[in-house]
């Protein structure tokens, strides 16, 4: 079975669910993806790093990283997987706010000023977490060379990122999750 096939069976069978629901933008849906159902244990985390890792071949990224929490165990997972291909891309986290203590950082790891990163979280709905993450790396002198996501909701992030010159990736949209197929 192909990996982009498991990982479908396995977002349907433990983290989609058809119920109502508020989510962080504050928009009410009618179905809840909690991906960290998935990202958190290891078939799906290593499903989803080996599919970013393959997405990501040709563009020349230095490191990865996204907004906490969605792209923690995403990260966490695609540092192993890639020193596993045996092209070693370290990765980064970015807060929802500044530390107010210690060094004072935004952006935790090994983010080097001019890195060209790629952008990860787990769900997509209007992309405004996606674009504070990107608005941060910039703060980095970095270049987003690619934004990637499990799931695209269909909620406008894709249109929002491609105003500001970014095209959204997502391994599935609301539509493949959706569908009455197995």
């Amino acid at each position: 079975m192909n990996k982009r096939k498991r990982l479908l069976e396995l977002i349907r069978e433990k983290a989609l669910s058809k119920e109502a629901m508020t989510l962080s933008s504050g928009k009410k849906s009618d179905y809840y993806v909690d991906c960290r159902l998935i990202t958190m244990e290891p078939e799906g985390a290593t499903l989803i790093s080996e599919i970013f890792f393959d997405m990501l071949k040709d563009k020349g990224v230095d490191s990865l990283g996204g907004p906490t929490i969605g792209a923690d165990p995403i990260a966490g997972s695609f540092a192993v997987i890639s020193l596993q291909h045996g092209q070693p891309i370290p990765t980064f986290i970015i807060r929802k706010e500044q530390k107010t203590h210690g060094k004072q950082k935004t952006v935790e790891g090994p983010l080097r000023e001019g890195s060209r990163v790629a952008i990860v979280d787990d769900v997509a709905t209007t992309g405004n977490s996606l674009l504070n993450a990107i608005r941060a790396v910039e703060e980095y002198e970095c270049k987003v060379e690619a934004v990637l996501v499990v799931v695209d909701r269909l909620e406008g992030a894709k249109e929002k990122l491609a105003e500001r010159g970014y095209e959204l990736m997502s391994i599935f949209t609301k539509e493949d999750l959706l569908k009455n197929e197995p």
